[in-house]
């Protein structure tokens, strides 16, 4: 029954010793091992062994990047205006000797450093800039604590603003400036696109009255073409008539026939004169038939004397 009970704390023992020297650490996690209160190794991840009694895993490292809430603090801007600004940073263990030996809480001295950081950045801006430069506070305060967590073994990988609260009349003064804002573009595109309007107007009419003249242009000098080309067409019928009566003068009879032919226009312009008015002159050698047709035979021997000579 003895040696029973032996076997078993032997057993026991044995098991525990087991738990004891091996050790498995997860994927991307480190184990920092000390001997006898020194550091002695490292583990990585996957089966290892360290020696009983003397060996310890002293700090357990997890290498993939985490979070940590900044709690929200009070900054004062350029332009002195109170305002609280909260965020997230985001880092990860590089060196876990470091992160066990250079610091005793990198969370939290991350976490101030990067408020200090935060309230010296806004510090140097007026607050209308500081909603403008969200991305070049971030990065400054990225490059001030991964610079200052670099003895620690930390990597600091970004830092992102979450909120920016201003107080409720400030919130109200850049409502009303915002609005104001708004306006005054809406009133500047209505202007320029009322302008735009009037400018095109003015083209059109512009263009119009261009188009409007050269039609008249047009017009007229087809219009002085045509007259011309009238004129000149009347012309020539003219002299040809008068070619043409020229001719006939000459033929034989011709000059009988023009007698005649003037003196029965000459018997109707003077009863058209003698119905339309009670008094009319008449020259005096009209009496007889005789002296009218000496009269006219002078006037043709006087016309055909110029188709004689020629």
């Amino acid at each position: 029954m003895i040696n029973t009970i032996i076997l078993i704390v032997i057993g026991m023992a044995l098991i525990g010793v087991i738990f004891t020297i091996v050790k498995i650490v997860p994927t991307q996690n480190a184990f920092v091992v000390e001997r006898l209160g020194k550091y002695n190794r490292t583990l990585e991840a996957g089966f290892n062994i360290i020696a009983p009694f003397i060996d310890r895993v002293a700090y357990k490292h997890n290498l993939k990047e985490m979070a940590v809430d900044v709690e929200p603090q009070t900054c004062i801007t350029k332009d002195n205006i109170s305002v609280a600004i909260d965020g997230i940073l985001f880092y990860r263990v590089v060196d876990p000797v470091k992160a066990s030996y250079g610091i005793n809480d990198y969370q939290f001295s991350i976490s101030q450093l990067a408020q200090t950081t935060m309230r010296s950045e806004i510090g140097s801006l007026e607050l209308d800039v500081t909603f403008e430069s969200r991305d070049n506070i971030n990065g400054a305060i990225v490059a001030a604590v991964d610079e200052a967590s670099d003895p620690w073994g930390i990597k600091v990988t970004r830092y992102e603003i979450k909120n920016i609260d201003t107080p409720k009349t400030i919130r109200e003064a850049m409502e009303k400036q915002m609005r104001a804002e708004r306006e005054k573009r809406e009133q500047i595109a209505l202007s320029e696109g009322d302008k735009l309007a009037k400018i095109n107007r003015a083209d059109g009419e512009k263009e119009q009255a261009i188009r409007y003249s050269e039609g008249e242009r047009i017009k007229r000098e087809n219009e002085a073409l045509g007259q011309a080309k009238a004129i000149l067409e009347v012309a020539k019928a003219t002299a040809q008539g008068i070619d043409e009566i020229s001719k006939a003068i000459n033929q034989p009879g011709g000059q009988e026939a023009v007698a005649m032919r003037i003196a029965s226009d000459w018997f109707q312009s003077f009863e058209k004169l003698a119905k339309e008015t009670n008094s009319m002159i008449i020259p005096t050698n009209v009496s007889e038939m005789a002296s009218v047709t000496s009269v006219l035979k002078s006037a043709l021997n006087f016309t055909g004397k110029p188709s004689e000579k020629q």
